[in-house]
């Protein structure tokens, strides 16, 4: 019966009916013509939401748009522009630069691609960027801030797959970092090409680095704080959302002084909307996944991937790939919720670890919001820069593959995700 509703929810889909009102309504129809009693689904529903450590993504959300507000990100443009606006490429580079100090402050690869092609965009187009390239530079760099912890995917593939978030977001980081380099690398090798200028005259002096960096310090910091909090135990991870908001409300009203009442209440109110559509996904992914552990999927994938290959790498690459192709269709917060409690079953019989499986995971599935058909990030940042897709999937296509390139060397070499949690939290 699984497969009937997985057709009727690609059928809503594809009428362009809202995601989380297709998955309730695909889930719905097995509750009522399947074999268990529909008082159940209501039960999965509620159940969900009762969860403590899911208190984290609400939390992270609010603030993520607090510190938009709190002048956290003009100070962060400014620091990216220093550090990196000598090079070749300098805009190009100043948005990549962004997307890796914006992944320690909003956790969100679409709200950071939407900030920068307001801010970034039609500076860009003013320096002679096409508005595919501008527009490529801007979504597939967001990638980056999705891996840097707090990331809100990894936070829902650690409550949906029950691992360590404390692991999870410390794995992140050299991934992530990694990113920055593999996406500057590549801006670089384009703006050679083209004759794209540097947005500074000269490299920087190591006072006007000094400087710009510790007016960032308060947004440097947090991720460190974060992590060191979460390691010795001062909180726990849906505790260190609270502190999140509380940071951000104190940096905003007493530190900096920007935020205002106003804006605070406009924070709050893209935080519920936010939260709403994340929320709902989240309450009829529970029937999803109830009835997809009712039918045996995993263990029948399990068997169909064990009997393809034994093979770990060869495994998580086929993942891969159905993850990416997955992605060009559905919202990344959509596949974290439906396809983790189908694949953990899978890599933990292989004895895959479960934080490097995740890190390569959530890169695949933010990697497919900048792609074509549907990608969420890639058709944001169009829509505000008016490019056409064909152009922009032209453009995207060499930093695309330079993240599979990365995702590859990720999948090959594990220490590269590993050592880190290792070091802060000891083997697992």
């Amino acid at each position: 019966m699984s497969g009937t509703l997985t057709l009727l929810f690609l059928f809503l889909m594809f009428m362009g009916m809202p995601v989380a009102f297709a998955i309730g309504i695909s889930a719905v129809m097995f509750y009522i013509f399947g074999p268990v009693p529909t008082q159940i689904a209501i039960q999965k529903v509620a159940s969900i939401t009762q969860s403590f450590p899911l208190l984290a993504v609400p939390l992270f959300v609010f603030a993520g748009h607090l510190m938009n507000e709190s002048g956290i990100t003009e100070r962060l443009i400014k620091l990216s522009t220093v550090l990196t606006g000598w090079m070749r490429g300098g805009l190009a580079q100043v948005a990549i630069m962004l997307s890796a100090l914006m992944g320690g402050v909003s956790g969100s690869a679409v709200a950071d691609a939407a900030m920068e092609a307001r801010i970034l965009g039609p500076a860009m187009l003013k320096s002679g960027y096409t508005r595919g390239y501008a527009s490529a530079v801007i979504s597939v760099g967001s990638l980056i801030t999705a891996t840097i912890p707090p990331s809100i995917g990894l936070i829902l593939y650690g409550f949906m797959g029950n691992v360590s978030i404390g692991r999870l977001f410390v794995g992140g980081v050299v991934p992530g970092v990694l990113m920055t380099i593999v996406l500057m690398s590549t801006a670089y090798w384009i703006a050679c090409r083209r004759g794209y200028e540097p947005e500074l005259k000269e490299f920087p002096s190591f006072k006007t680095i000094a400087r710009s960096a510790w007016e960032c310090k308060w947004a440097l910091i947090f991720p460190i704080l974060l992590i060191v909090g979460i390691r010795y135990g001062i909180f726990t991870p849906s505790e260190a959302g609270a502190f999140a908001v509380a940071y951000a409300i104190f940096i905003g009203f007493v530190v900096y002084r920007e935020l205002t009442v106003e804006k605070l209440v406009g924070a709050l109110r893209h935080s519920v909307t936010d939260v709403g559509m994340i929320m709902l996904i989240i309450m009829f992914s529970s029937m999803i996944g109830y009835m997809i552990t009712l039918e045996g999927v995993p263990q029948t994938a399990a068997g169909f991937l064990v009997g393809i290959t034994n093979n770990k790498i060869a495994l998580m690459i086929l993942l891969v790939s159905f993850i990416i192709a997955l992605g060009m269709f559905l919202e990344s917060t959509v596949i974290v919720l439906l396809v983790t409690p189908i694949l953990m079953p899978i890599i933990t019989r292989l004895g895959i670890d479960p934080v490097h499986f995740g890190l390569v995971m959530m890169t695949c599935v933010t990697l497919g919001g900048m792609t074509p058909p549907v990608g969420v990030a890639m058709f944001t940042v169009c829509g505000m820069l008016k490019c056409p897709m064909d152009e922009y999937t032209i453009e995207a296509l060499p930093l695309i593959l330079a993240v599979i390139a990365l995702v590859i060397v990720m999948i090959v070499w594990p220490t590269s995700v590993l050592f880190l949690p290792n070091i802060v939290f000891g083997q697992s």
